[in-house]
């Protein structure tokens, strides 16, 4: 029984992380269309092209596991993106706001990853996986963080 309590913990915390990337990628996308710079333009795309990549390797983690991966983003993450299309619409320096946005997603994606990795007990290829994309997540608060400098 223990077994499978434990195996969909771990499911659903790889299912939260799925459901975090679908709105990441959302929430690019959604960038992409309220910024004229091409350079964020482009390194907004890539980012949205990243998550669904990441969305699809967690599904793939999920299925091995015998889960069923979620298929949407969550209501926060909706809210997130209403937001974001709300202060970019109110702001003198849309491009800047938007990447604040950014940021604060990236920070609560990577706490999250932070956390299943320390609070559960991953099998090895999920662990990995998630490892992986945790740094990549890491990565790209660097370079938006590096993006944002450009404003100041």
């Amino acid at each position: 029984m223990e077994t499978t309590d434990h195996n969909e913990k771990v499911v659903n915390q790889l299912n939260d992380l799925l459901v975090k990337n679908y709105d990441a990628e959302k929430g690019y996308r959604n960038a992409i269309e309220n910024v004229d710079n091409d350079r964020l333009k482009r390194f907004f795309r890539d980012q949205a092209a990243r998550r669904s990549q990441f969305a699809n390797e967690l599904d793939q983690e999920i299925r091995n596991l015998h889960g069923t991966p979620k298929t949407s983003g969550s209501a926060t993450g909706s809210a997130h993106r209403t937001w974001m299309d709300v202060k970019a619409a109110l702001s003198f320096d849309d491009e800047e706001s938007i990447l604040e946005e950014c940021i604060r997603g990236d920070k609560a994606s990577r706490d999250e990853y932070e956390e299943v990795l320390e609070k559960h007990d991953l099998p090895t290829s999920a662990a990995d996986t998630v490892m992986k994309q945790l740094n990549a997540v890491r990565d790209t608060l660097s370079a938006v963080k590096g993006l944002e400098d450009l404003h100041d």
